[in-house]
């Protein structure tokens, strides 16, 4: 009989954030693939957990992914892990799981924690339905054309970011989209952090004031949003 593929989430940052179903599939599945195997066993020593870990990250390639399914299909039970918070969301994880799926093995949903949803829960716009954007492109010209894109949008956007590309990002928003609501997260639920709520200049200056740092997830409302 084939084995079960847990995708399960874990904190965006506060450790305390994991669930028990989360800690308790951790520690009974045969083997966890992680983004970041260091990073995933700070997580596991915290709780005592001793479960294998094998990396599974962007630069994994069709070998790892065939191994994996094969002892999924020999039936191995595996938790899929990305860094902080729900696997498959802008990360590689969705790979793995589609194999799983092409191999016949079932796939279970261990909920918890997302930055996209934990920011909209802040954020104070409507969110009945939002549009989710994962990371804006990096080169300049790219990030212009993405946001101008986005013009026509009816939804708040949700999209990550790094520190260094922050005030890039939000300058290229305003010049596409004119002054319009942001809500940035900064290190959501960390030790600093911040939930900052104004206008898209509001944010450029603050955040010329004040260098980013850390981990970023920014919600872009238009007027018709």
């Amino acid at each position: 009989m084939a084995g079960v593929l847990y995708v399960v989430a874990t904190p965006i940052g506060n450790l305390g954030d994991i669930t028990l179903r989360a800690l308790e599939t951790l520690k009974t599945v045969d083997l966890i693939a992680a983004e970041d195997t260091r990073h995933t066993k700070k997580l596991l020593q915290h709780y005592g957990i001793e479960t294998p870990l094998v990396s599974f990250h962007q630069h994994s390639g069709a070998g790892r992914i065939e191994q994996l399914a094969r002892r999924l299909q020999q039936g191995e039970s595996i938790a899929l892990v990305t860094d902080a918070g729900t696997p498959g969301i802008s990360d590689p994880g969705g790979a793995l799981v589609e194999a799983a799926h092409r191999a016949g093995v079932r796939v279970v949903p261990i909920p918890g924690a997302s930055a996209a949803t934990a920011v909209l829960s802040v954020a104070g716009l409507p969110a009945h339905r939002f549009r989710f954007e994962g990371f804006p492109p990096r080169k300049a010209g790219a990030r212009r054309r993405f946001f101008e894109s986005l013009r026509e949008a009816d939804a708040p956007i949700v999209f990550f970011e790094s520190p260094h590309r922050l005030l890039a990002t939000l300058q290229a928003a305003y010049d596409a989209l004119g002054d319009c609501t942001v809500v940035v997260g900064r290190e959501l639920t960390k030790q600093f952090e911040e939930v900052f709520r104004g206008t898209l200049s509001e944010a450029i200056a603050h955040w010329h004031a004040t260098p980013p740092r850390g981990e970023f997830v920014i919600v872009l409302a238009q007027g018709n949003a």
